[in-house]
């Protein structure tokens, strides 16, 4: 009689990240991404989708979502075994919504507005989650199908 190999429990890697509500810190937040998609070996496509979406909603985190003396976080969680790689980002400014696509379109020569268009573009999925004391979390997640030997990095 064969007994089943035993299931080792489905892995989540997470990154986290507190950065100072700055465009500086925005643009590090998307650096940061990059390398630590790197670094869990995501393909080439995916990485340049979630390191767009993070510059977007990390963007919107220091522009709409800022409060003074208040950070905001980048989050990068995969999870292997469901071939999902979500981005989030938390702002403390729960008051502020985006605009969800659909909603009133930015005017032809706006220079802001787009932001969501675009991560709706490249995200599988996307949206907002409330929270206490009043944060925000902005998210989007990204099919991303791993090789089974990801599992264990």
């Amino acid at each position: 009689m064969n007994a089943p190999a035993p299931q080792r429990p489905a892995t989540v890697l997470t990154f986290v990240q507190p950065l100072s509500a700055t465009r500086r810190a925005a643009r590090l937040a998307r650096l940061l991404a990059t390398r630590q998609l790197e670094v869990w070996r995501m393909s080439p496509g995916v990485t340049e989708r979630a390191e767009q979406i993070v510059a977007e909603l990390a963007s919107n985190a220091v522009l709409h979502g800022r409060a003074a003396g208040r950070d905001f976080r980048l989050t990068l969680t995969l999870h292997p075994a469901a071939g999902v790689l979500r981005v989030a980002v938390t702002d403390a400014r729960a008051d502020r919504f985006p605009l969800m696509p659909g909603g009133v379109p930015p005017l032809p020569d706006a220079e802001s507005g787009r932001g969501l268009l675009l991560v709706t573009a490249l995200a599988d999925r996307w949206g907002m989650d409330l929270s206490t004391p009043p944060l925000k979390t902005v998210w989007a997640e990204l099919d991303c199908h791993l090789p089974r030997s990801h599992d264990h990095h």
